[in-house]
């Protein structure tokens, strides 16, 4: 079987007006965002699938479906031929026919970064292992921004502790940084 990237929610306006600490939440964002497309890049110079999901807001929303805040970050992709799910929760599996598409590819190992931590990377991550894939997600690949007392520091390192090891039967996700994950 094989591997693939899927990257969650990186668009436009994943943290337009989220943060107080804006500049610097931002500046940690475009980092991330830089070493997922060079993960990216090089699952494609590999021959691996790069799989986007994109979320579709409700109508005045910063992600709105359509607008500008919406669109996938352009260092990101997606690349001609690449699949885009749409989803409105934050499950990438629910509803978006994601989970047959990686069955069809012959996909059984997803690598897993994106946005935003506690919401739909938590979600797609335990939903991707009960789905019976097993999940590498990358340490230093997801960002959230600060949500009441906790910094977007505690949360990924939370999410990225409680993670490693989840299982679900034979299924499992672990945690390794975005230098290792393809390796």
């Amino acid at each position: 079987m094989g591997k693939a990237l899927l990257i969650i929610d990186v668009q436009n306006n994943i943290l337009l007006g989220t943060d107080p600490r804006g500049v610097e939440t931002l500046a940690a964002l475009d980092a991330m965002v830089h070493r997922l497309a060079a993960l990216a890049d090089q699952a494609r110079a590999q021959g691996l699938p790069v799989i986007h999901v994109q979320h579709d807001g409700e109508p005045g929303h910063r992600l709105e479906k359509g607008s500008e805040g919406w669109k996938i970050r352009a260092e990101l992709g997606p690349a001609a031929g690449e699949p885009v799910f749409n989803k409105s929760a934050c499950d990438a599996f629910l509803g978006t026919g994601l989970a047959q598409h990686l069955r069809e590819q012959g996909i059984d190992h997803l690598v897993v970064g994106g946005c935003m931590t506690p919401y739909c990377i938590d979600t797609s991550v335990r939903s991707a292992v009960a789905h019976g894939f097993d999940v590498t997600l990358l340490e230093d690949g997801h960002m959230t921004c600060d949500i009441g007392a906790l910094t977007f520091e505690q949360i990924i390192a939370h999410h990225n502790r409680v993670l490693h090891w989840f299982d679900a039967g034979p299924r499992k996700a672990m945690v390794k940084p975005t230098a290792e994950a393809l390796a």
